[in-house]
This record gives structure tokens, C-alpha cells and sequence, in this order.
């Protein structure tokens, strides 16, 4: 699953275009390496997502293409 859809999806980023501009501003990473938009997220993969001057790291636990807004949380785990 592309890492902009995974963002929304998860509800990590409220929108796919902001994830989209976010990803291409270099602020989204994955294993510790900026990637692209299109890039495909794997179960397992680390991301760290930069909001101004704070940083959310979270693990990839589930990639599912629907999921309900109570549910999203399971979608991945915080990694301190």
C-alpha cells in the first residue's frame, strides 16, 4: 500500500493530499530513509512522520484498504 494512502487510512494525516505534500516535503520516512509518496509500506516497517518540531514514530502492524475509525488505531503501535 502506497505510504500517502497508508497515512490517511490510519488516520495519521486527516487527508491523503496533506500526506501527499508532506511525503514530498521530506517529513515522512520510513527506516529511517525519506521516501515518495508512491512508496509501497510493508507490515513492519518503522515510520517517522515530522509535525513541526515534533516527531511521531510508529510501527506498521495491519494494511487493510478499509477500515473503521475505532479500528484505525490497530492499524499500527508507537514506537517511544
Amino acid at each position: 500500500m502506497r505510504v500517502d494512502k497508508y497515512l490517511k487510512i490510519s488516520r495519521l494525516i486527516k487527508r491523503r493530499t496533506v500526506a501527499n505534500e508532506a511525503c514530498e516535503q521530506g517529513r515522512i520516512s520510513v527506516n529511517t530513509k525519506v521516501v515518495k509518496p508512491s512508496y509501497d509500506v510493508k507490515i513492519g516497517d518503522e515510520l517517522s512522520i515530522r509535525f513541526g518540531d515534533r516527531e511521531v514514530k510508529i510501527r506498521v502492524t495491519n494494511l487493510s484498504e478499509h477500515v473503521k475509525k475505532e479500528e484505525a488505531s490497530s492499524m499500527f503501535e508507537a514506537i517511544l
